[in-house]
């Protein structure tokens, strides 16, 4: 048995994000090589991002959940953040953030999981956890490193409208 067949993926789906244009585009290509059937999303705009999220939970019957956030980059220095959220048929939104100046990228996604993943176990409503979890991502933008360094009240000033851009320690 050669190497390559020990990574064969036939009968799996991969779902992959970005598949319009280069890594997430040769990501799709070598996933499919190996035998995955691709779940691709290319997120242009808004409409086409929820009507691309609900035709997923249609075709993945058992999730509960899905998020994506929504990048847009102005400049290397200038992004505006947001997610879109869809939990058990309905399509969530979050506030959009303008980042000036973004201090680090990285970490930004992972801020965004980790935010999530605390406003649904500390909120009783979906819409209050995806506005904890890209507010608390988006200041993420504003610390160097690869870990949010922020804490949750300053996460809920954001929240409440304080974009001063300030973090308060």
């Amino acid at each position: 048995m050669s190497v390559l067949e020990l990574f064969r993926l036939d009968k799996k789906v991969a779902l992959v994000t970005g598949v319009g244009r280069g890594l997430g585009q040769a990501m799709a290509l070598g996933l499919a090589e190996a035998g995955a059937d691709i779940a691709g999303l290319y997120l242009a705009n808004f409409e086409e991002t929820q009507a691309q999220v609900e035709a997923l939970g249609r075709r993945f019957p058992n999730l509960n959940t899905i998020a994506i956030t929504l990048r847009g980059s102005l400049s290397a220095s200038h992004n505006t953040w947001s997610a879109v959220l869809w939990h058990r048929g309905e399509i969530h939104t979050a506030p959009r953030y303008d980042i000036i100046p973004i201090v680090d990228r990285v970490g930004g996604g992972d801020s965004f999981c980790g935010g999530l993943i605390y406003g649904l176990r500390a909120y009783d409503d979906v819409q209050h956890a995806l506005h904890f979890a890209v507010a608390a991502s988006c200041l993420k933008h504003t610390v160097p490193g690869d870990f949010n360094l922020v804490s949750v009240a300053e996460v809920e000033k954001l929240m409440g409208g304080d974009v001063s851009g300030r973090v308060s320690r």
